[in-house]
């Protein structure tokens, strides 16, 4: 009996250690189902199901982790505000990477064309860092300001910028700021060819790769890698081939060769790029809601996702192609749409429009091929800067191949609006261990209140709107004081709910920070000056940064 209770024991405690049995309860209050990923029969032309945590979100939520932005109604109870989506703006004076150098030409084409590879803000050197690909060759630039591009005379290849030299297609660099090993500082994922593999390479400064350190199966020509930080999972964001797509039979029907994308996880980035047959899930593609640019009796297709953690969520950046008459004119007019996860799979995607468009100017650097970067933006005091791909003319025709910037207000993709008078909006219950509500809002017209309800309803003195000091402003980083009271502190743990009460204004999202610096403990994307890490830890103190001084004089 004692045996037998003893194999009992051993028994269930190596059940608890397998991750598929366990239940998750992530940073957000979502509760993961203990199947994860989630399987789906299969991708189809209709809209994914809404996100399970928008039909039933936690009884409370912490918010803790980052900035709080309101892409999707997890946060909201009710609201009479509008809901405006935001597009990004292209900087003037695109392409900011455009080829240059002798080595940057390949036929009729020059290539200085980031794809995806990645845009990074290094905080140990203190500059903007670039990779992209010209023709088999992955090469590196840096940057001051994030606009104005040095490529550097570097060891690798004699007299040039190229930092590796293999036959692929597009890579993603990834600069690991939780990594504790120095020598892996930054990894370089990309597709080689004609093998059809992912190959892995490690560095320290980004610019010697060293040796090959693991490679995949044969996968699509388009896969691209990224960090969750809130699960401490790397994803391999895969395009449907031999890796085990499943497509349904009326999305094949549509275009043989469709594109979709496939999932798998796995805590190590080696891991990540050891799956087995059968074992990538699948994942996303487009649907009936993405249009078609022309009727040419083609679905729009899913090109890439790449993903990157931005404040308290996963920001999903879709390369979606709409489809073309004529391929040898025009290079795929893929544009980036965005979406948003709170688990790291599942996505809701409120509007199909572009936040960065193709442009429709045949003579433009972007008219074809737009696409993301990996790393997804870098937050610049107020703006993120979302770097992209751009293709002039067609494939087989003399053209470029070039690395573009378009700038969003930080936190900017979605504001709630009351731009017709008055409205107001109540969160859901939240908690919060901090002191200090701020919101990034634009009242500069209008004015914000804000009150503190408890779960009935009723608001909590002295939080209330009478007791809260008028915002009019346009700040990103806005403090939210009340007449007798220091702080929130009081109501620190205890579940409460924000009302913010708008006129003539956008408000962006709202965050409780345990400093009065306002940092939101959210993670930045591929980072920004200032910033010490791969989260907000100094809130204001990116104004602080030399650079930033230097260009706000």
């Amino acid at each position: 009996m004692e045996n037998r209770k003893l194999q009992s024991a051993l028994i269930l405690a190596w059940l608890l250690t397998l991750p598929a049995l366990r239940a998750e309860t992530l940073y957000n209050g979502i509760e993961l189902p203990s199947e994860w990923p989630p399987r789906i029969p299969a991708v189809t032309p209709e809209p994914q199901e809404t996100p399970p945590y928008l039909l039933s979100p936690p009884a409370v939520i912490p918010i803790d982790v980052g900035r709080q932005l309101f892409v999707d109604y997890f946060l909201i109870e009710k609201t009479d505000l509008r809901r405006h989506f935001h597009t990004a703006h292209y900087y003037p004076a695109n392409p900011v990477i455009r080829p240059d150098k002798n080595w940057e030409f390949h036929g009729q084409r020059g290539q200085s064309m980031a794809f995806s590879d990645g845009v990074w803000y290094d905080p140990a050197s203190h500059l903007f860092k670039a990779w992209y690909v010209s023709g088999p060759n992955t090469l590196y630039a840096t940057s001051d300001d994030g606009v104005h591009w040095v490529k550097p005379v570097l060891d690798v290849q004699a007299g040039t910028n190229i930092v590796h030299a293999d036959k692929r297609d597009s890579s993603t660099v990834w600069l690991d700021l939780e990594e504790k090993d120095p020598s892996r500082r930054f990894k370089l994922v990309f597709y080689r060819r004609p093998a059809g593999v992912l190959v892995l390479y490690f560095s320290a400064d980004g610019i010697h790769w060293g040796n090959e350190i693991a490679s995949s199966l044969p996968t699509g020509d388009r896969t691209t890698v990224f960090w969750n930080p809130f699960r401490k999972v790397w994803v391999a964001s895969l395009r449907a081939s031999s890796a085990g797509a499943v497509i349904a039979p009326e999305y094949r029907a549509a275009n043989e060769k469709q594109r979709i994308r496939n999932y798998f996880e796995n805590p190590d980035l080696i891991g990540a790029l050891h799956w087995k047959e059968g074992q990538p899930v699948p994942w996303i593609g487009a649907d009936r809601l993405d249009a078609a640019r022309v009727d040419i009796g083609v679905r729009p297709e899913l090109y890439n996702l790449d993903a990157t953690p931005y404040e308290s969520l996963m920001l999903g950046l879709f390369s979606v192609w709409r489809g073309q008459p004529n391929r040898d004119l025009r290079d795929k007019p893929n544009e980036i749409v965005v979406g948003f996860s709170r688990d790291g799979f599942h996505w809701d995607k409120p509007f199909r429009k572009a936040l960065i468009p193709v442009s429709e100017h045949p003579d433009a650097w972007n008219w074809g091929n737009v696409q993301s970067v990996g790393g997804g933006c870098v937050v610049v005091r107020d703006r993120l800067y979302f770097y992209m791909s751009g293709r002039s003319a067609g494939p087989y025709v003399p053209g470029t191949d070039a690395t573009g910037l378009a700038t969003l207000r930080r936190d900017g993709f979605i504001s709630m609006d009351a731009d017709r008078g008055r409205g107001s909006l109540t969160t859901r219950p939240v908690r919060f261990s901090g002191k200090h509500l701020f919101v990034n809002v634009n009242s500069a017209e209008g004015e914000l209140g804000v009150e503190v309800l408890d779960q009935g309803g009723r608001a909590i003195a002295p939080f209330t709107l009478d007791n809260c000091l008028p915002i009019r402003v346009d700040n990103t980083l806005q403090i939210v004081a009340w007449r007798g009271a220091t702080d929130l502190g009081s109501l620190a743990g205890t579940p409460v709910k924000f009302r913010f009460h708008l006129r003539d204004g956008s408000l962006y999202s709202f965050w409780v920070s345990p400093d009065r610096s306002g940092a939101s403990y959210g993670y930045v994307a591929a980072g920004g000056p200032g910033f010490t890490g791969p989260t907000d830890t100094v809130g204001r103190g990116i104004y602080d940064h030399g650079w930033v001084k230097k260009a706000l004089n």
